[in-house]
């Protein structure tokens, strides 16, 4: 079943690829699209710029909520349940598709799609960066260009019918769920949970830094803001600390530092991500630090630093062993095979 038509927007043409069920969804402020999409280039190949399922998750938009890209929200109230629909969309739907993009993937590796966003509009932003970090999105800021979208409309959700995902949330939610994730966090941490417990609290900070990127950095109200996201921030690199993952410490303890350099918490916990891998000179410092910081964690820092050094005797001990093994192989190696007997040769007496 193929059937291409105008919706009643400029720039824009529809195909059904498959009909769907039922009558089109009644919609309202909050309403929930869940769908696959896939975009292509409007070119020859009809190359293949994104594809939700290959990411492994649906795409998600919330009517009202003021996604980037406008034109979805008009093509999926344009959809039934079920149906499979190719749209084409001319460049002036499609200027902020680069952004848009970059902010999905960003989502899918795990990453906060805001890092690094400056305080400014959408528009604004794009144009600011010399590069989205992906090189054909930076083709796309660079060329605008329509676009095609193949989307499969999978549910509609009213918004009682659904639980509110973060980043979906009006900021009065988000700060109302920040207290309860992080209430959730901790108790996953008593239950030594730490892998659910740093995800909790991911998600609260993800809040957070949203809310932060509508304010001017370093006022009130960014520095109310920043309050709320430093214990969350400690939390989370304590949960890291217990998995293993000491270079995500040391990138998220480093990072808040910048920010505040007299935070004696997060130099103990950057302090011992660098014991344990090993960086005794920059543990040394993170500690004594800590113990100029606040003096209340002296015992605690003497007894770690107690605990670094016996590791690190340890280890240059054994160290030396394993050096010194590998000397006396090589040298086994290096020394040349001794010479074959020769027997003297024979005297005749005249």
């Amino acid at each position: 079943m193929e059937e291409t038509y105008l919706l009643n927007v400029e720039g824009v043409k529809k195909k059904i690829l498959s009909g769907g069920r039922g009558e089109l969804p009644k919609l309202q402020d909050g309403s929930k699209f869940t769908f696959h999409f896939q975009t292509l280039k409007d070119d020859f190949e009809r190359t293949v710029i994104d594809d939700s399922r290959e990411a492994g998750m649906p795409m998600e938009i919330i009517v009202g909520k003021m996604f980037k890209l406008e034109i979805w929200e008009t093509l999926l109230s344009s959809m039934r349940i079920g149906e499979v629909a190719e749209f084409w969309c001319d460049t002036i739907h499609t200027g902020m598709y680069a952004l848009v993009s970059r902010g999905m993937r960003r989502i899918a590796e795990g990453r906060d799609p805001l890092e690094g966003q400056k305080h400014r509009c959408g528009m604004g932003n794009m144009f600011d960066y010399h590069s989205t970090g992906y090189d054909d999105l930076d083709e796309l800021q660079r060329t605008p260009q329509p676009l095609i979208f193949i989307m499969e409309l999978f549910r509609v959700e009213d918004p009682s019918a659904y639980k509110r995902d973060t980043w979906a949330m009006s900021k009065e939610e988000k700060l109302a769920a920040v207290p309860v994730l992080h209430s959730e966090g901790n108790r996953l941490v008593l239950r030594r949970e730490f892998a659910q417990a740093a995800a909790k609290y991911q998600e609260a900070v993800i809040c957070l830094r949203n809310l932060q990127a509508k304010e001017k950095p370093w006022e009130d109200g960014w520095l109310k803001l920043e309050s709320l996201v430093t214990p969350l921030v400690l939390n989370y690199c304590q949960c890291q600390l217990e998995l293993g993952e000491y270079y995500e410490v040391l990138e998220h303890t480093t990072e808040l530092l910048q920010k505040h350099n007299d935070n004696a918490k997060a130099y103990f916990k950057r302090a011992k991500a660098h014991a344990a891998v090993w960086n005794e000179r920059e543990a040394r410092e993170d500690f004594q630090r800590v113990a100029h910081l606040d003096p209340s964690m002296a015992a605690a820092v003497k007894k770690e630093l107690k605990q670094l050094g016996e590791r690190m005797r340890k280890k240059h001990v054994e160290d030396r062993k394993r050096y010194q093994g590998l000397f006396h192989s090589q040298r086994r190696v290096d020394s040349p095979a001794p010479a074959p007997f020769k027997r003297a040769p024979p005297s005749f007496a005249g």
